[in-house]
């Protein structure tokens, strides 16, 4: 990725949870780069979401996605497989951020081929510190492929 495209990342954050989707927005928010960050609600809405199904048909390509993976009717280890096993879609990094500590949940996700897995602090300033630090890793530091 282009210095100058990091001035324009694209986030999918897919997440349930209204008070985790307020933090990490306000978390992107206070953070130097400009990015866009859509939200769905679970998995059915976030594969809608990649696969530009109604009602997302305008959807853009994310540069990144962040998973929780305990939500409603399709949870995040099930869209974390189908996007890995997707030619076009699984060059999309994909963070899980997630309350599980669960070892059996982390080696899913690494064998589902997940990029990183976090897990989402309860302390709003470390959650903070979490969101700046993906920040600044994915988006600094690592060089992601041209949408």
């Amino acid at each position: 990725m282009e210095h100058h495209d990091k001035l324009n990342i694209t986030i999918l954050l897919v997440e349930d949870n209204p008070t985790d989707v307020m933090l990490t927005e306000e978390a992107f928010a206070n953070a130097k780069l400009l990015n866009k960050m859509y939200v769905t609600k679970d998995g059915i809405d976030a594969l809608n979401f990649l696969y530009k199904r109604d009602p997302y048909h305008w959807a853009p390509r994310p540069d990144i996605i962040l998973l929780d993976l305990n939500m409603p009717r399709k949870n995040g280890q099930e869209v974390l497989a189908e996007l890995k096993n997707d030619d076009n879609l699984k060059t999309i990094p994909a963070v899980i951020l997630t309350t599980s500590k669960d070892d059996r949940d982390k080696m899913k996700a690494y064998g589902n081929h997940a990029n990183c897995y976090i897990n989402k602090p309860v302390n709003f300033d470390d959650f903070m510190h979490v969101v700046q630090s993906i920040q600044s890793f994915w988006f600094t530091i690592v060089s992601l492929p041209e949408r």
